[in-house]
């Protein structure tokens, strides 16, 4: 399945729900940022829905910020904005679960809280879910660099480390075996026959950046739904901001490193087999072409050449050592994860400000 699709004539769409989850005031201009973006969609969402995790001050000030644009109606036009508290442990996997089962729309969408998204990323994600068979969409994320430019030593390769698109996944419309957090979509049904999104392997607030939650999660939905299609869709576009901490060597390993333990806990989860199936080809084919690229381009007299090349190889060794460690953990009962059914809400005044 690759290519565009075109439509003739009007398009509605479906009713979508989008969740940004928040932790920290220091995002506060990116979350008013992203925000906007949803509320200016071509086709526009029927709800947003922000989950703020365990900051009582970020909650208050965000119910206050929303309930204060009920008067302006040009805001109200542009769909509802919900505030809610995480309802279940801190981090971002329990996070999504309460959006998830305070969505009302048919279609839930996932939008970080440092990007923002462009006008017609909704409308690309709806096109899909006109197969039935489509549980889930994903759509690539440009990075947006602090500095204004990618540093030289950064290879293209490693754009996941900083949360966007690398080198290496497909263009246009194709399938896919996870979509990229930060950037997705899914039919709310998905999460009946498959649960949310495990708790234990995904990020909490400032602490080590684990990831992998959606990778688990979409595996478990293709063996809970056999058949179902899991696309990326490259027209859905988002625009991550990549501070300049980032873009730091240190950060770099730290965060390859951690990748390595949750990939531990994802093939615990699903198996070996489903769960580094596709790193394979990208450890075996996408990753020594970028080394082989980079000392060409160093030979070439070309900046950053040969700092590329060493990311790469540097950014495999510390993934397979942080997978190594994790696969020992978890072998010895040393780390706990869970997933089920997201629940309801029980609605509660000062839990959910309204705009």
């Amino acid at each position: 399945m690759t290519g565009p699709r075109h439509r003739h004539g009007p398009h509605h769409g479906r009713p979508f729900s989008v969740v940004i989850c928040v932790y920290t005031e220091d995002r506060w201009d990116d979350i008013l940022a992203a925000v906007d973006s949803v509320r200016h969609q071509s086709l526009p969402a029927l709800e947003t829905l922000l989950v703020v995790d365990h900051n009582p001050v970020l909650l208050a000030r965000l119910g206050r910020e929303y309930q204060e644009q009920r008067e302006y109606r040009e805001h109200a036009a542009r769909g509802e904005v919900r505030v809610l508290a995480n309802a279940g442990p801190r981090g971002l996997s329990a996070g999504r679960n309460t959006g998830i089962a305070a969505a009302r729309g048919e279609l839930v969408a996932f939008l970080d809280d440092d990007a923002v998204a462009e006008r017609d990323w909704l409308r690309h994600f709806d096109e899909a879910y006109d197969d039935p068979r489509v549980l889930a969409v994903g759509g690539r994320t440009v990075p947006v660099w602090a500095s204004g430019s990618r540093p030289e030593w950064f290879p293209e390769e490693f754009d996941w480390v900083v949360g966007c698109t690398y080198r290496g996944l497909p263009h246009g419309t194709a399938r896919v075996r996870n979509v990229l957090g930060g950037n997705a979509s899914f039919r709310r049904t998905a999460f009946d026959a498959a649960g949310g999104f495990a708790t234990g392997i995904g990020r909490d607030g400032d602490r080590r950046p684990l990831g992998c939650e959606e990778t688990e999660l979409c595996i478990r939905l293709a063996t809970a739904v056999p058949g179902a299609v899991i696309l990326i869709d490259d027209r859905s576009v988002i625009h991550h901001k990549v501070p300049a901490v980032r873009t730091r060597i240190g950060y770099f390993r730290t965060r390859t490193y951690a990748e390595g333990l949750s990939k531990a806990l994802v093939a615990r989860s699903v198996g070996v087999r489903k769960g580094l199936a596709s790193e394979r080809r990208y450890t075996t084919r996408v990753l020594p072409a970028g080394v082989v690229r980079g000392v060409r381009d160093a030979l070439r007299g070309r900046p950053g050449g040969l700092g590329r090349a060493g990311a790469i190889v540097a950014g495999v060794t510390m993934t397979t050592a942080g997978y190594l460690v994790g696969r020992f953990r978890t072998r010895g009962g040393g780390v706990a994860f869970s997933s089920g059914p997201v629940e309801s809400p029980v609605e509660s005044g000062p839990r959910e400000a309204v705009a």
